[in-house]
């Protein structure tokens, strides 16, 4: 399984709206322990989780050109996969898993879909909420999340990691039957099941 973490490369977008999806890849290579190597266009890390080989792949074009990376990763490695991104649609905070859609206005989607030629592919949705009244889309993206937004975002991360791995585990209708709840918001006040799992290996090889 290859997960494809979208956002923008550099500096000056570290820690933005856009970039939910690189935070969710780099949560997902801290926790399998895996190592990013550079290939062109693109970061590629690889590790195993409960038996299954799994890719991660970090586009380094801009959002607007992520598809280019993204058909280069599947045309050397074809796998199946999936692409978290950011959602202006969605509350911030929520989820939602989805096997296939339009691009819903994402420059990064947009992109994916034109040069794979398909939009059946399933997607990890993020929320960060909707524009403010009066603001700019594109602003408000390349933005950095609101100080209360910060506080919750390393739990809204550790979520969107666990539905990814659950996908790999359990198959994608049933993480989106546990990860897409109508009425509940996916910030959990204690951590996660899967999450609390890998950790205790982690402390465990740390003392070994």
């Amino acid at each position: 399984m290859t997960f494809f973490g979208l956002g923008n490369p550099g500096e000056r977008y570290q820690d933005t709206r856009h970039n939910v999806g690189f935070m969710v890849a780099d949560e997902l290579k801290r926790r399998l322990r895996a190592r990013y190597r550079h290939v062109p266009g693109r970061y590629v890390a690889r590790a195993e989780f409960a038996g299954h080989a799994v890719r991660l792949v970090k586009p380094l074009e801009y959002m607007n050109e992520s598809g280019v990376p993204v058909k280069e990763q599947l045309a050397s490695e074809p796998d199946d996969f999936l692409v978290v991104c950011d959602d202006l649609a969605l509350p911030f905070g929520k989820l939602r898993l989805r096997p296939k859609g339009s691009d819903g206005g994402h420059n990064g989607l947009a992109s994916i879909i034109f040069h794979l030629q398909t939009a059946s592919f399933p997607r990890l949705r993020i929320g960060i909420g909707a524009v403010p009244d009066g603001g700019a889309g594109t602003d408000y993206v390349l933005d950095r999340f609101s100080k209360t937004e910060q506080e919750q975002l390393p739990q809204v991360i550790s979520t969107a990691a666990d539905a990814c791995l659950a996908v790999v585990t359990q198959g994608l209708q049933k993480a989106m039957n546990r990860y897409n709840p109508e009425t509940e918001s996916p910030i959990a006040s204690r951590q996660s099941p899967i999450a609390a799992r890998l950790e205790i290996g982690n402390r465990k090889s740390e003392m070994s």
